[in-house]
């Protein structure tokens, strides 16, 4: 299936999402925490994986059976990987903006130091990138790269990104207890993100089962340290601390929304 839902998503209202990456897991990391579990095959070249024409016609059909009610406030690309690995992906979302409906991509934006790739999310609304560390060994523990991609000339193209594109850019950083939670790593991560600029500044905690089994949500008390020194970094900053699609876990405040993390995640309290 390429076109589901829409679903209710605290960032994005409701998503219908489109995975354009269907037949298996694709891509350039295996992060220990992913809820569709490890990389199947790992890739850093883009390729074919549908004819534009067919997804398009997917969308189209699955946007004609929905009621007013169900129409979606985006399209997002969030597939079954990373969805720049989709070499269509720029004349997809052109193709798809005849809809009238903003278009979202998702993207743990290892490939955002190719130029082709920046340009193609040039052209979408609404883009998140991952940023869970900013430096090589935790890099590598968390997010498990292919060997060959490197973290220097992502965030340079994360840099060359944010300075050009002009829509709504938002990051997102997931937070494992141990790896990426000390002040110094939560620090320099801030200092980064804070240079983009971006709209929100998102922090996650495992919510799903993830690829390792044995990797723990921080404290609460980290998660506030975290979105104290997210915050103090000049970042409009949000949480996301339980599914989407839930009335828990974000209120828009942030006092309320720390009182209600253990509401959704009791175990946090252990």
């Amino acid at each position: 299936m390429i076109a589901f839902g829409p679903v209710t998503s605290r960032r994005l209202g409701k998503s219908l999402g489109i995975n354009n990456i269907v037949t298996r897991k694709v891509c350039s990391y295996s992060c220990i925490y992913c809820q569709i579990g490890n990389t199947v095959h790992k890739s850093m070249e883009r390729e074919v994986f549908y004819a534009p024409k067919k997804l398009i016609r997917d969308i189209e059909d699955h946007l004609i059976r929905l009621d007013r009610d169900h129409k979606p406030d985006y399209l997002t690309f969030v597939p079954n990987g990373e969805p720049t690995l989709d070499i269509n992906l720029g004349e997809e979302i052109s193709i798809l903006k005849k809809f009238r409906i903003p278009i979202a991509v998702i993207s743990n934006a290892s490939l955002i130091y190719d130029d082709r790739v920046r340009a193609d999310l040039m052209e979408a609304d609404w883009v998140s990138v991952k940023v869970d560390a900013v430096g090589k060994a935790v890099w590598n523990r968390i997010n498990r790269p292919l060997d060959g991609l490197n973290l220097s000339r992502i965030l340079e193209g994360l840099h060359r990104f944010a300075s050009n594109y002009k829509g709504n850019l938002n990051t997102e950083t997931m937070l494992v207890e141990g790896v990426n939670d000390s002040t110094d790593i939560l620090n320099r991560n801030a200092s980064f993100i804070a240079g983009l600029r971006p709209r929100k500044a998102y922090l996650s905690i495992p919510t799903r089962p993830p690829a390792v089994r044995e990797i723990r949500q921080v404290s609460v008390e980290k998660l506030m340290e975290a979105w104290e020194i997210f915050t103090e970094s000049g970042l409009h900053v949000e949480l996301l601390t339980g599914f989407e699609g839930t009335d828990a876990g974000f209120t828009g405040n942030a006092e309320d929304d720390f009182l209600n993390i253990p509401a959704v995640n009791p175990h946090l309290l252990n």
